[in-house]
């Protein structure tokens, strides 16, 4: 069986990537790539999880309205997602070491670490809905979560795609035009 990328698409090294390496060694390089992404992503999901978890306990927080109270019981259930989604890779890991699958285990880890990014993409747009919500009104937390969810999209999405077209269009058979 061919080797695969960590997307899962067969692996087609580009002709001159500037690597020599074998499909072991790119796993174990691709593993430890993603090991410091979830690195970052869980420091941001802990201390949204954090400021979640202390606001049941503000005495203001007794004065939310029903709206709030679900958006907030809605952010702290997507901030223990986030948390779960987040640790599945090192215990994906950790069941699957030595037995030899780790190209798989990189291609799992890099579906659930996108799909950890959707969530903490959701909890930083619903706690700032929430926070505009409760300061400025109801209109004002639409609006700055939308504005937030945008910002995500064109950060996340828009500029990688950007610059992989770019990239992709700049490769020849011959190695950098």
């Amino acid at each position: 069986m061919p080797p695969m990328s960590p997307g899962g698409a067969e692996y087609q090294p580009r002709p001159v990537d500037g690597r020599n390496e074998s499909p072991n060694q790119r796993s174990d390089r691709n593993w430890e790539e993603i090991l410091q992404e979830l690195r970052v992503t869980q420091t941001g999901t802990q201390i949204l999880t954090g400021f979640l978890l202390t606001l049941a306990f503000q005495p203001r927080f007794a004065e939310l309205d029903t709206y709030q109270i679900v958006v907030y019981l809605a952010l702290v259930t997507v901030a223990a997602a986030t948390t779960i989604l987040g640790l599945a890779p090192v215990s994906l890991h950790r069941a699957l070491f030595g037995r030899g699958v780790k190209q798989e285990v990189v291609r799992v880890a890099n579906r659930i670490l996108r799909a950890t990014l959707v969530a903490v993409a959701g909890l930083i747009a619903g706690v700032i809905l929430l926070i505009f919500d409760v300061v400025a009104g109801r209109t004002a937390g639409l609006v700055a979560a939308a504005i937030a969810v945008v910002v995500i999209i064109v950060c996340w999405l828009l500029v990688p795609f950007g610059v992989r077209r770019s990239d992709d269009n700049e490769w020849t058979p011959e190695g950098r035009g």
